[in-house]
């Protein structure tokens, strides 16, 4: 007749018995390997980069699906500012009808005008359409 007999630990000696080996500085570690400074130096910036490698993925698939299209080429006509003429002068007789205000923007935009005044003697280009 042959014999067994087991060794049982309560979880709590082990737990306990971890905590003595991380306060002692024993390695936990199954495998026995130990990163260097440079080893986990290493693994941070591979880990970065795979993380902004995804990252940029899945930012140009992001705008994938968009469906912009470039319109028609607009047409300008260029006009030579008259003492008196403001923006919202040329926009109100060029709108044809139109919302003046958006031709006023459109015109400081194209022309990069940082403000709406205009001077005499100013060519300025204007869409039309």
């Amino acid at each position: 007749m042959s014999t067994l007999s087991l060794n049982v630990t309560p979880a709590k000696t082990l737990i306990n018995q971890g905590e003595y080996n991380a306060y002692k500085g024993m390695s936990t570690n199954p495998s026995g390997v130990r990163l260097t400074r440079r080893g986990r130096l290493a693994r941070t910036l591979l880990v970065l980069s795979l993380a902004v490698l995804l990252a940029s993925v899945f930012g140009l698939n992001a705008g994938a699906n968009s469906s912009e299209q470039v319109g028609a080429p607009t047409t300008f006509i260029q006009v030579t500012v008259a003492p008196g003429d403001t923006l919202w002068s040329l926009a109100t007789r060029l709108a044809d009808g139109g919302d003046v205000r958006a031709l006023v923007d459109e015109i400081a935009s194209v022309n990069s005008l940082a403000s709406a005044e205009v001077q005499a003697g100013q060519k300025l280009r204007i869409p039309l359409g």
